[in-house]
């Protein structure tokens, strides 16, 4: 049945006699607001409020300079490794250094016991002395004889064996120059030098141990770690770009330890001449000053080459772009806050910014937080930029 207030107040006053006027008007009053509660004032019926819109997090797209770069993990290495060894047989009675320890070219690292090397270098000198002498006389006996054989004083067999004989003393006394040579030389290796400005390694072999030539163990290994370099490599598709921007000039790479914050600045200096086969990719080193001993052989890092800088690239925060069955895309927001689903290029990601190819105008703003709750066409409350 439906509800009639007039029935209803009807019946409260066949029930309720006798009751105030003014608790009658009020009921009246409250079924009259039945009917007039969802009216406006003026008469006219009010419509659906608007939704609010989505919040979202954006950003402009701006133009501003952006480095070309390729990215690769790296290792570092030594500028140079030397493996020292013995090149005379003997035992070692000293070695001039502690592992671990910088040393500079010319600096003593080990002795051999140089006694046997010091009387065979006589031995050779006296020879030498011994067949220089005989070689004056031979000499002195022929210029007698000259005459002599020119008179037929002398038969020329005689004279003939005369010179014969100095000239074999001359041989003799270049051999014997030669031994000295040689046996001064083997003596020097009884001192063995650093050959190059470095770093040693660990002690391999300790005082006392008798070491030969033919020893393939080293005695310690050095290494150069100022300046130093650090190889990375790189798709082949990237190397005609690296031969091109490499010609007009030197190209900076940087080094990102994973420990630091601070990038380390290089040079690439090295660009192997042939590409890996197993793995399509192409071996680069970098020069690094490393004065500060930041980079230490065997590391490894980040290497981010920069082949140019573009001008007036379009940039958005990384976090805009999205990637749907279509591809790439952003969502745009319009000066009536609303946002369209815009697809787009991207030419390289550089930390956290996308530059983008196409697609895009600098001063357009895109959403950068909140896609999932975004249909083309969604009102959008921005409720910060990044």
């Amino acid at each position: 049945m439906a509800f009639s207030p007039l029935r209803h107040i009807s019946r409260i006053r066949g029930t309720r006699r006798g009751r105030p006027a003014v608790y009658v008007g009020a009921l009246i009053l409250s079924a009259a607001s039945i009917f007039t509660g969802c009216s406006s004032g003026n008469g006219t019926s009010q419509g659906p409020r608007q939704a609010p819109g989505v919040s979202v997090g954006a950003a402009p797209a701006v133009a501003k300079e952006m480095p070309l770069q390729i990215r690769a993990i790296g290792n570092v290495q030594a500028y140079s490794t030397v493996q020292v060894r013995a090149q005379v047989y003997g035992p070692i009675v000293g070695a001039y250094f502690k592992e671990g320890q910088d040393v500079r070219k010319g600096d003593p690292l080990f002795k051999i016991d140089p006694r046997p090397y010091e009387i065979a270098l006589k031995q050779a000198e006296s020879a030498g002395a011994r067949d220089r002498a005989q070689l004056k006389n031979a000499e002195e006996e022929v210029g007698r004889n000259t005459d002599l054989a020119g008179k037929d004083f002398v038969t020329k067999e005689r004279y003939d064996q005369l010179q014969s004989n100095a000239e074999v003393l001359r041989a003799s006394v270049k051999a014997d120059e030669a031994a000295v040579d040689n046996a001064k030389l083997q003596l020097a290796y009884c001192s063995i030098s650093s050959p190059i400005d470095g770093r040693t390694g660990s002690l391999l072999v300790y005082p006392g141990n008798l070491v030969t030539a033919a020893d393939v163990g080293s005695l310690v290994v050095l290494n150069q770690i100022s300046p130093i370099y650090v190889a990375f490599s790189v798709p082949e598709q990237n190397l005609p770009l690296i031969k091109k921007y490499m010609a007009l000039g030197a190209l900076k790479t940087e080094a990102l330890p994973k420990d630091q914050d601070i990038a380390i600045p290089g040079v690439l200096t090295f660009i192997d001449n042939g590409i890996d086969p197993a793995t399509g990719t192409v071996l680069l080193k970098a020069t690094f000053p490393n004065t500060d001993r930041a980079l230490w052989p065997g590391q490894f890092l980040n290497a981010v080459l920069t082949l140019a800088v573009e001008k007036e690239a379009i940039v958005v925060p990384s976090p805009a772009v999205q990637t749907g069955q279509a591809g790439t895309y952003v969502m745009v927001v319009k000066s009536d806050k609303t946002v369209e689903m815009r697809p787009v290029v991207v030419a390289r990601t550089v930390g956290d910014e996308s530059v983008i190819a196409s697609g895009l105008r600098a001063g357009e703003t895109v959403v950068t937080d909140g896609h999932l709750r975004l249909v083309p066409g969604a009102r959008v409350e921005i409720k910060k930029a990044i």
